[in-house]
């Protein structure tokens, strides 16, 4: 994998109420890794959300650290 020490990778993760991964978008890009994170947070139903379900937004410096089912954008 390509490993560059400036680059910076936007994972953007919905979480079940177990903490388990239900989806996941990574990509090099911090304006479409916000707009992604606010799209994931904007499509959890209330019930969902009073349910636990959760979004996060957070960075990582390889593509090594990114989950494998992630769907890569560049």
């Amino acid at each position: 994998m390509e490993q560059l020490s400036d680059t910076t990778i936007w994972v953007c993760e919905q979480l079940d109420p177990s903490g388990l991964l239900y989806a996941c978008i990574a990509c090099c890009d911090q304006a479409q890794g916000e707009e992604c994170q606010h799209s994931f947070e904007e499509n959890l139903t209330p019930e969902q959300k009073s349910a636990g379900w959760l979004t996060r937004l957070r960075t990582v410096k390889t593509w090594d650290d990114v989950p494998a089912s992630a769907l890569k954008l560049s």
